[in-house]
């Protein structure tokens, strides 16, 4: 009986955003608490987002995306690229 194959953890896109928000977020010199306040999110949400916990809606990358410097569509092509397929 071959032995079982072991699979990498594939990166779900609420990871790969949770880790482009972050890099973003710190390129920005912006505290989770600074981001949330200024997008009326609450750093509470931030960090769900960050950690993958809470997937963000178009409405919410919409909101972030001027906050951290980047297009919405900037926004997804390194979530894109965070999440090798």
């Amino acid at each position: 009986m071959p032995a079982a194959r072991q699979t990498s953890p594939r990166v779900t896109v609420d990871q790969a955003f949770g880790r482009v928000l972050r890099a973003l977020r710190m390129q920005q010199g912006l505290s989770q608490e600074a981001l949330g306040l200024a997008t009326e999110s609450g750093r509470t949400f931030i960090s769900q987002l960050e950690r993958g916990e809470r997937g963000a809606s178009l409405k919410t990358l919409f909101r972030l995306a001027p906050h951290l410097g980047f297009t919405p569509a900037e926004i997804v092509k390194l979530v894109e690229e965070e999440r090798p397929s």
